[in-house]
């Protein structure tokens, strides 16, 4: 398959996800993003350490900026959001793997959640 074939097979995944899917999709590119931070620390490759911080604080800016705030529960996210942005600060500043190891199973949890409520959606 050509590049070109690849990047259209992609932009037509994408476009046929269901919400929930899109949402699972940003929870793992998160949590992905997370891991290459903590590894990249490891290695001492500030890089991409750096380059891993700023992913991870544009998804949680955007699932953030997408929050519907008729639904109460909105708020309570976009407080969870906020902490973690700040926690990325926090990470960023100071590469201290440590705050990893304490936001990953937050995010974790949050996705699995969500995983449950899309099955329960569908039904």
């Amino acid at each position: 398959m050509n590049k070109n074939g690849y990047q259209q097979y992609k932009e037509q995944s994408v476009n046929t996800m269901t919400k929930g899917e899109m949402l699972l999709l940003l929870y793992d590119e998160l949590l992905k993003r997370l891991m290459r931070a903590e590894l990249a620390l490891g290695k001492e490759d500030y890089e991409t350490f750096t380059n891993s911080v700023i992913r991870c604080r544009d998804i949680v800016c955007y699932l953030r900026d997408c929050l519907d705030p008729q639904y109460a529960i909105s708020s309570e996210l976009r407080r969870m959001y906020e902490f973690f942005l700040y926690e990325f600060g926090r990470l960023e500043a100071g590469r201290n793997k440590e705050i990893i190891q304490e936001v990953r199973p937050l995010v974790t949890e949050l996705r699995e959640t969500f995983q449950e409520a899309d099955k329960i959606a569908q039904y």
